[in-house]
């Protein structure tokens, strides 16, 4: 296996119209990209992303579209994980909120009652990359 600290881990929520992605360090600071593109231009963006950040692994949700997601990103090169996204989009929606506060009115409303104003698939795709980085660290 290659150094842990050495490259980023990308993380994909797959989808059949859309797929989020996320880049994240080993430390975790911030994510170094995230994003949301069509299933269609997903490995156009990952040779994209992969020109200006080192990937070491793909940490691919096992959730919808999985499969079809898997045969475009494993002709990459770089190594694939699948990783179970239960509670991702819940989760998401919290994290997407954490960074994003909401503001007038709606702070008064809560969290939990709120709807983001946007698709948060890449956020979810933050949360399956931090699986891998987790199943790494507990040497699994």
């Amino acid at each position: 296996m290659s150094d842990p600290l050495q490259g980023a881990v990308l993380g994909i929520d797959p989808g059949t119209r859309k797929c989020g992605y996320a880049a994240i360090g080993a430390i975790r600071t911030a994510p170094l990209e995230l994003g949301i593109v069509p299933t269609e231009e997903l490995a156009e963006r990952i040779v994209q992303l992969a020109g200006r950040v080192p990937l070491r692994a793909v940490a691919l949700g096992g959730g919808t579209h999985t499969a079809a997601v898997a045969g475009l990103v494993s002709g990459l090169g770089i190594p694939v994980h699948v990783i179970d996204e239960r509670e991702t989009t819940l989760l998401a929606r919290r994290r997407y909120f954490e960074v994003h506060p909401p503001t007038g009115w709606r702070r008064l409303v809560p969290r939990g009652m709120l709807l983001p104003p946007r698709p948060i698939d890449d956020f979810a795709a933050l949360l399956i990359a931090e699986r891998l980085l987790d199943r790494e660290a507990a040497g699994r």
